[in-house]
């Protein structure tokens, strides 16, 4: 079905992005994958051209440009199986609450560093003890006069070695009635005192993406460095999550769409009693299924992102397309692999990869069950 949110200059867009992928990023990601990181260069070389918080004010760096252009980069780098640059988390998840909630001195500060890749971000919210549940956060920020000392541990934060500038979550108000009011935000530099990385974390999938424990013992934060209003930290938070979730949907479909494709040319070549596995009914049933989910999300998705970009505040859709797009990706990419046989459960092959990779997108932003619950509020029940 054509798609028609995108117009000929986000083609031009799109054609460039892909071929930077080619160039930059496909060659290298099998080494990165055991590496367990992508190398810096890669977010100045993507800065340099443009592909880096395109939405941002030209005074920032960026392009002024919506939403759309930060889907086509999350929809290349899903397309490509590039899951482990997480140009997205930076530009579209963390920037965001820069942009939104800093002061200009902040913006000023940091956001042309955003753009050109030579500071990458972090968000820094999940404690072992503590996924969802962000009010329920142990770690603790005291003002002290002329800045806070944090105190806490964070875990599967994304970016944790790559970071030079993490928002982290903290209670400045222990006491708070309810306790989410005494949630704020930090900007921490990984320069700050007290500040430490922990190990990389080794995950069954994505393993291009630096995963990390974080950890600040008496890490002294300046009080200019409170991001927006102490104890607004939940508001920013659930204000910000619906375009995080949008995001991570945008990518499961493209992901999927990828997963078919890789499938149907296998379906095509693999032989089995004298002919290709694709002439069986099972199979073409099957993959006729799995694409027509693929298209029910698409277009969807599609309408959230049309009615997002045209700024209305849809946090129930984004909480459906993040929790059916992820199971059907998590379902169809499972049901995929089947058709590759014992190939399919080899590391080498693509459906594999893809395969682990897609776990973690019910549990992140989110779980599926969260989704559910955000949905069922809603409902009127």
């Amino acid at each position: 079905m054509k798609r028609k949110i995108f117009d000929s200059e986000h083609k031009i867009f799109r054609d460039a992005f892909r071929t930077f992928v080619e160039r930059e990023i496909t060659p290298y990601h099998k080494e990165w994958e055991e590496a367990g990181i992508v190398p810096k260069e890669l977010w100045t070389k993507a800065g340099e051209q443009g592909y880096l918080c395109p939405w941002l004010p030209e005074q920032y760096g960026g392009m002024d440009a919506n939403f759309l252009y930060s889907a086509i980069i999350t929809e290349e780098l899903s397309y490509a199986g590039a899951s482990g640059v997480a140009f997205n988390l930076h530009s579209d998840i963390v920037v965001p609450y820069l942009f939104h909630y800093g002061s200009d001195d902040q913006k000023q500060r940091y956001l042309p560093g955003c753009a050109d890749g030579s500071l990458i971000s972090a968000i820094a919210m999940t404690e072992p003890n503590t996924g969802s549940d962000l009010a329920a956060i142990k770690a603790t920020a005291e003002k002290q006069g002329d800045h806070y000392v944090l105190n806490g541990q964070k875990t599967f934060i994304s970016n944790g070695h790559l970071a030079d500038l993490i928002i982290v979550a903290a209670k400045t108000d222990v006491n708070a009635d309810p306790p989410h009011a005494g949630v704020s935000l930090f900007l921490v530099e990984s320069s700050f005192a007290g500040f430490k990385r922990g190990k990389r974390l080794e995950k069954i999938g994505m393993k291009a993406q630096d995963t990390a424990e974080l950890y600040f013992e008496d890490c002294h934060v300046p009080a200019a460095n409170l991001l927006g209003q102490e104890g607004g930290g939940f508001y920013y938070l659930m204000q910000q999550l619906a375009q995080e979730r949008l995001v991570v949907a945008v990518g499961a479909v493209a992901a999927a769409r990828s997963v078919l494709d890789m499938t149907m040319k296998y379906s095509k070549e693999r032989k089995a009693f004298g002919r290709s596995i694709s002439r069986f009914q099972n199979t073409r049933f099957a993959l006729a299924e799995v694409a027509t989910e693929i298209e029910l999300g698409q277009a969807f998705v599609d309408r959230v992102m049309e009615e997002h970009v045209a700024g209305e505040a849809l946090p129930t859709e984004a909480s459906m397309a993040k929790y059916w797009t992820t199971e059907m990706l998590k379902r169809n990419t499972d049901r995929c692999l089947q058709f590759f046989g014992g190939y399919g459960y080899m590391a080498e092959y693509p459906i594999a990869k893809a395969y682990l990779d897609a776990r973690v997108q019910t549990i992140y932003a989110g779980t599926t069950e969260i989704m559910k619950e955000i949905i069922s509020r809603n409902l009127d029940l």
